[in-house]
């Protein structure tokens, strides 16, 4: 009889260190049903808490299934309650995906130390906007009616944004969710159920790289799994109770978090090893 793997091959971590990750994944999952921006927090908890000598993509691989399931729960508890239309559903999922394609083909060609600083950029300009702009998205009052209109707009800002989370990923959610609301006048809530739904797109399409090579940690993966499905039904729950305004609060939050990290790499990268 053949031996399967190990134990420590399926589940790496001592206890201590899985208490961790699941709380860690609990809250991400309700940062990433409120507005986005979880991976901020359990992908960071993955790098610190697993050996060091476990792959990269083993990481990025767990860490996309353990999203995938919160955000599907989320997306569930948010469509039973939240209207959406598929004129713009539809072309923002497809962009999505097919940005997040061509992002991930060519992040191996693109330096990192060139795109961080400027993603920076463009979060302090998007957290500086949104608060000298304190009643957008309070109100979800969409600027285009005409289904060609929303379409194309959709399809744009899923193909920038899917791009975006395939070159780089850091606060997809959020970028997912001003666009909407800055180029369509949808309220936070709303813009935050599409944006769960494109997410989930791109999550999904990572997921099935990582799962076709076996760079996922089936145990670590389905214990985080669960804690962030939980944290993504209370999360979603929460947002949908108590509108747009809380919402807006998460999302400012959210973007201070990752001004925060990626400031943070930007000063790293040039540090002397």
């Amino acid at each position: 009889m053949l031996d399967g793997p190990a134990l420590a091959d399926w589940l790496p971590v001592s206890a201590a260190a899985l208490v961790f990750l699941i709380a860690a994944a609990g809250i991400a999952g309700w940062v990433d049903a409120v507005v986005g921006g979880g991976g901020l927090i359990q992908l960071p908890a993955l790098v610190i808490a697993v050996p060091q000598d476990v792959p990269t993509p083993y990481i990025l691989g767990t860490n996309k299934l353990s999203s995938f399931v919160g955000t599907l729960s989320a997306s569930w508890v948010y469509l039973r309650r939240i209207r959406v239309h598929l004129s713009l559903l539809l072309p923002l999922v497809a962009g999505a995906f097919a940005g997040s394609s061509v992002g991930a083909a060519l992040s191996r060609y693109v330096p990192r130390e060139v795109l961080t600083p400027v993603v920076l950029v463009a979060v302090i300009v998007v957290g500086v906007y949104t608060l000298l702009k304190p009643t957008m998205g309070l109100h979800h009052e969409p600027r285009h009616t005409h289904r060609g209109a929303v379409a194309w707009r959709s399809a744009v800002i899923g193909v920038g944004v899917g791009f975006y989370d395939g070159l780089l990923g850091p606060g997809t959610g959020s970028f997912f969710v001003i666009l909407l609301v800055g180029v369509l006048g949808f309220g936070f809530l709303q813009a935050s159920v599409n944006a769960k739904i494109a997410n989930l797109t791109t999550n999904l399409a990572a997921l099935a790289v990582y799962g076709v090579h076996g760079e996922v940690l089936l145990l670590l993966g389905a214990a985080m799994a669960v804690a962030n499905m939980t944290g993504g039904i209370v999360g979603a729950r929460m947002a949908t109770k108590n509108g747009n305004g809380f919402v807006r609060v998460v999302f400012l939050v959210v973007l201070s978090l990752l001004v925060v990290k990626l400031a943070w790499d930007t000063v790293v990268q040039f540090l002397p090893a």
